[in-house]
């Protein structure tokens, strides 16, 4: 009797990518369903692209993400104020959802073969979609997770893995002011045994930030994080202990004492631009608690400066600022009024001086329009 071999069992088919001109039109859709504020709509640009084909995760990071993305560029420009901004991000989310839901994301045979990760904002951060959508990437490659959502207090986040287990906590951050925070909380992660991956524009386009604080990992994106925990993170206690890992020029307790003069700093600034800017006194009640919020900004971005001891993160955020404030027809000239009046503040301060010098140096360089809108 003649055997034949069993043949091969056929490769698993990939699909093709997407055409970026497809992903294009299914973000133009999007948005303009978001613009309109129509969640029915914007719930069926996305089911109408997966139903063509178009995979889940490249949905997640190539739609939703980049049209994400662009309501930020949208709130900056003035062009979509903040109750706007929250409606079209909650709609964002419950779509999420919704594909979730709906049209489950593969999972590889014989179930979850990824570990168990938990996913959380730090305490503070509110910007939760970046890890609403590292979640669902993690569920569709495999992965079981526990989802905690925006600001998560650290001792919740250790009650949580005590109680929960996992194997591997992420965590996201936005905004550079929650980078204390983000310590705190790396550091309480990894004394119970864990490693950390940590993303988002916190901690830098370059992650520099990640690896200052100490964390096991950084990734700049979704795809990166999921491929990264797929190989798996050292444990805190098998990574070398180096120098970079230590803060040593927080022994000067210059970020403590910002921190802690914080209110009065604000108010003491305030009053100070109230008797340097002469269009104050025009400003209505609205305008000044703006005016107050933008220096309490400055105050904090200050304070992630000296915690980092980069002077690079305050400059950003203050050509930042810059523009937002361009955009509301706000000369650069009030935003150097407010720097040189913190520059008196902190005049026992070298490094907070320092921090704000390079800031003002930037500032001059950016060229002023020629014709200058009214104050916002």
């Amino acid at each position: 009797m003649t055997t034949h071999p069993t043949p091969p069992a056929p490769a698993p088919v990939t699909p093709p990518a997407p055409a970026p001109a497809t992903l294009a039109a299914t973000r133009e859709r999007l948005w303009a369903a978001l613009d309109a504020r129509d969640e029915h709509a914007a719930a069926a640009t996305v089911f109408a692209a997966r139903d063509a084909g178009i995979p889940v995760e490249d949905l997640l990071l190539d739609v939703i993400g980049p049209v994400q993305a662009k309501v930020g560029r949208e709130w900056a420009a003035g062009r979509l104020t903040v109750a706007q901004e929250h409606a079209v991000t909650a709609i964002q989310d419950r779509v999420i959802a919704a594909l979730a839901h709906r049209i489950p994301g593969p999972r590889p045979a014989g179930g979850p073969t990824g570990g168990r990760v938990t996913v959380a904002c730090v305490d503070g951060e509110w910007h939760a979609l970046p890890a609403r959508l590292l979640a669902e990437v993690l569920r569709g490659r495999g992965f079981t997770v526990d989802y905690l959502g925006a600001q998560v207090p650290t001792p919740h986040l250790i009650a949580h893995l005590h109680q929960n287990g996992s194997d591997t906590v992420a965590l996201s951050s936005s905004l550079p002011v929650r980078l204390p925070t983000a310590h705190a909380a790396i550091t309480a992660v990894q004394a119970v045994g864990l490693p950390v991956l940590v993303g988002g524009a916190a901690f830098g386009p370059d992650g520099r930030y990640a690896r200052l604080l100490g964390a096991d990992g950084w990734a700049p994106d979704a795809r990166a994080a999921a491929d990264l925990l797929a190989v798996g993170l050292r444990r805190p206690g098998d990574a070398p202990t180096t120098p970079e890992q230590g803060l040593p020029h927080l022994l000067d307790q210059e970020y403590t004492l910002v921190t802690r003069t914080r209110v009065q700093l604000t108010r003491d600034v305030l009053a100070g631009l109230e008797a340097k800017v002469p269009a104050m006194a025009a400003y209505s009640a609205q305008q000044r608690d703006r005016t107050a919020e933008d220096i309490a900004h400055i105050v904090d971005f200050l304070a992630a400066s000296l915690y980092t001891d980069d002077a690079e993160l305050f400059v950003g955020f203050l050509s930042w600022t810059a523009g937002i404030l361009r955009a509301r027809g706000v000369p650069v000239g009030a935003l150097l009024a407010a720097l040189d009046l913190l520059a008196d503040a902190q005049r026992d301060f070298p490094r907070a001086r320092a921090h704000l010098a390079a800031g003002h140096r930037a500032l001059t360089r950016i060229p002023t329009p020629p014709t200058p809108g009214p104050h916002a």
